[in-house]
C-alpha cells in the first residue's frame, strides 16, 4: 500500500457502506442520456480507437470553449495529464497550494524540483503572484481550487505568463462553476486541463482533455503509448462537450450555502468564498471529528494531505440538502 500522503484521495475515505462527503463526484451514475450514449458507442469497440474518433472529440471540446481542434489534447483523464508533465522537462516547478496533489507526485517521481507557495486561509487562500518565484518555468495551479473552493481571477493567473514559462491551470471543477467567468480555456498562453469525471459521474471511465498552444500538447505527449484514450472516453467527450452545465451550476451553488449555512450553525468554520462542488471546513478537534463521523456511518475528506493544511481540516462534498441528513446529524451528536 501507499503510504505517500500525496496519494491519498478522497475515493480512500468512502468506505463502502458509509454516507459518501468524501469524493467530489456528482451522483453515483451517468444521466440517463449519457448512459445511452455510450451504450450505443459500445458497438464501436471491437476495433482500436481511431483518428477519426480522436478528430471528432477535439473538435466538440473546441466548439465548446472556441478554439482550435489542433488546441486541443483528449486525456484518458485529467490525471493522465498530470502523469505527462514531465515530458515538458520543466526545469523547476511551483505548486500553488493547497491543491490537487498528483501534479507533485508525478514532478517529484521524475526528479523535477518543486517548490510549494503556500496561500492562506486568512485572506480565503487568495493568490500573490509576487510569491511565484520568476525562474519557475512551470507553475500549477488549481482554478477553482481543490480542496479551498477558491476560485481566483484569470487576470491574476496570467499575470503569472513569463516567456518560457508554462502556467498550468487544473479546472478540473471550473463547470461547477455558473457561466464559468474565470476559465482559461479561451487563453493561447496557458494549458488548462479539464475533466469530466465529476460532473458527470464518470470517474470510472477517465474522461479528460487538455486546451493550450499545439506545441505544449505536442510536448506533453511526447512518448505515449498508442491508442491512449478507449472509444467509450473519446463518445464521453463528445457528448458531454455538447451538454449544457450552467443550470447544474446553478443548483451546486444553491446546495452548496445551504450546506455551508448548516455546518456554520453547528459550530464548524467553513472556509469561503467558496465556489466549487465541495466546502473546506475547520474545527479544533478535526481529526477526530472525522473518526468518529466515519464510527457513525459518514465519510468525509481527511484534508491534512494537502500541503499547507493540517489535521483539523476536512474536505466536505457538496450533496442536495435532503442527501445532507445523515452528515448533519451525525455531526450533531460527535459535535
Amino acid at each position: 500500500m501507499d503510504t505517500d500522503p500525496l496519494r491519498h484521495h478522497g475515493d480512500v475515505d468512502a468506505a463502502p457502506g458509509l454516507a459518501d462527503f468524501a469524493v467530489n463526484v456528482r451522483g453515483e451514475r451517468p444521466p440517463e442520456w449519457l448512459r445511452r450514449r455510450l451504450v450505443d458507442a459500445l458497438d464501436h469497440i471491437g476495433r482500436y480507437p481511431s483518428a477519426e474518433d480522436d478528430r471528432a472529440a477535439r473538435e466538440a471540446v473546441a466548439r465548446r470553449h472556441g478554439r482550435d481542434p489542433d488546441d486541443v489534447l483528449i486525456l484518458n483523464g485529467s490525471a493522465e495529464g498530470f502523469a505527462l508533465l514531465p515530458n515538458l522537462r520543466p526545469v523547476t516547478a511551483a505548486l500553488i497550494h493547497p491543491s490537487f496533489t498528483e501534479p507533485e507526485v508525478a514532478l517529484r517521481a521524475a526528479g523535477v524540483p518543486v517548490r510549494h507557495v503556500l496561500l492562506d486561509a486568512e485572506d480565503g487562500f487568495a493568490l500573490h503572484p509576487e510569491r511565484v518565484s520568476d525562474d519557475a518555468d512551470l507553475v500549477v495551479i488549481g482554478n477553482p481550487t481543490n480542496p479551498t473552493s477558491t476560485l481566483h481571477s484569470a487576470d491574476a493567473i496570467r499575470s503569472l505568463v513569463r516567456p518560457g514559462r508554462t502556467v498550468l491551470v487544473d479546472e478540473a471543477f471550473m463547470d461547477a462553476v455558473p457561466g464559468e467567468p474565470e476559465t482559461l480555456t479561451g487563453d493561447r498562453d496557458v494549458l488548462v486541463f479539464r475533466s469530466l469525471t465529476k460532473m458527470w459521474a464518470l470517474p470510472g471511465l477517465r474522461a479528460g482533455y487538455a486546451v493550450g498552444h499545439p506545441d505544449t500538447l505536442a510536448a506533453l505527449a511526447r512518448h505515449r503509448p498508442q491508442w491512449p484514450v478507449g472509444t467509450l472516453a473519446l463518445h464521453a467527450v463528445i457528448a458531454c462537450s455538447d451538454a449544457p452545465t450552467d443550470e447544474i451550476a446553478a443548483e451546486y451553488a444553491r446546495h452548496r450555502d445551504h450546506l455551508a449555512r448548516e455546518l456554520a450553525a453547528l459550530g464548524v468554520t467553513v472556509h469561503g468564498p467558496a465556489h466549487a462542488p465541495f466546502l473546506l471546513i475547520e474545527h479544533p478537534h478535526g481529526e477526530r471529528l472525522r473518526t468518529s463521523l466515519r464510527e457513525h456511518g459518514v465519510a468525509v475528506r481527511r484534508a491534512d494531505t494537502f500541503p499547507g493544511l493540517g489535521p483539523n481540516h476536512l474536505r466536505v462534498a457538496v450533496r442536495p440538502p435532503e442527501q445532507c441528513a445523515p452528515l448533519l446529524k451525525a455531526l450533531e451528536v460527535c459535535l
